[in-house]
Formats: structure tokens, sequence, C-alpha cells
């Protein structure tokens, strides 16, 4: 991760397929989760999607978050409006978090995660044996923890 100045916590970069839209984030994420949903399946086109949890207010996108929509209730979702890519998902159970999927971070590598969200959703071919606590569905109990 890289770090504004000296002492300062280090930001998290990235940006979309394109690069028209770029992102960052002021401090580490909160936590970072794998999400088995259909719904986050269908938003990234991946049997699996894995998102970094941080404060809606540290993140910033430059120019902007592009186009925002509403398929389901609750949750919002921004996407580029150059190339499409997945930018950012918002939940109304999660009030003030925003979530970025890591394959669009340039410290993606750096990114582990650490749970499994709506595992009850898993592809019934797709297995990670990776000994992550697995929750059934959201895992909001711990969506938005340090996951410590």
């Amino acid at each position: 991760m890289t770090s504004d100045a000296e002492g300062a916590a280090p930001a998290v970069t990235g940006r979309c397929y394109c690069g028209t839209t770029t992102i960052r984030a002021a401090r580490a994420p909160e936590t970072v989760a794998y999400c088995h949903c259909a719904d986050c399946r269908r938003v990234t086109g991946a049997p699996v999607a894995a998102f970094a949890a941080f404060d809606e207010d540290g993140v910033t996108f430059t120019p902007d978050e592009g186009r925002r929509v509403t398929v389901n209730p609750g949750v919002s979702r921004s996407s580029c409006p150059h190339c499409g890519s997945p930018l950012a998902g918002r939940y109304d159970y999660l009030p003030g978090k925003i979530y970025i999927a890591i394959g669009l971070l340039d410290q993606a590598n750096d990114l582990a995660p650490r749970l499994h969200s709506h595992a009850g959703e898993r592809l019934s071919w797709l297995h990670i044996d990776d000994g992550l606590e697995r929750f059934g569905t959201s895992a909001r109990a711990r969506l938005g923890d340090d996951g410590k």
C-alpha cells in the first residue's frame, strides 16, 4: 500500500478497466470478504466475488463514481460509464460502508479475504480450501469490523 506522507496511514488506490475512473481510499480496508451470493456473481461475472470494505467517507472516485443503479431493494451499485467496470456497492443494512471489488485495487495482492459471506449460495463445484470462517448469509455481524 502507498503512504501519503511519512507516518501517514497507507492509502489504497485502484482504477476501472479503461482507467477513466480512479479510486483512492485514505486508509486500509476494515475487512475483506468473499461473497458467494448470486447478485455479486452477476455484477462481477465471476463465480465468487471478493470485496474490500471501507468507511464511505474515506473513499474518493475521480472524476466521480460513475453511474449508480439499484436492481434489488437496499443495494446500490456503481459502474464506470465508459467501460462498465463495477466500481462499488452499498448496502442499506451496512450504513456508512462502501464495498469495492479487490480486483480493481492496485494492492489486491495484499488484501486477502478474511471470511466468506453467503456461503450458502456457493456454486457447488467451487471449493476454496482456506479455513476461513463461513457465514450462510450476509455476515453482517462481521462485515465492517476489523476482522481481528
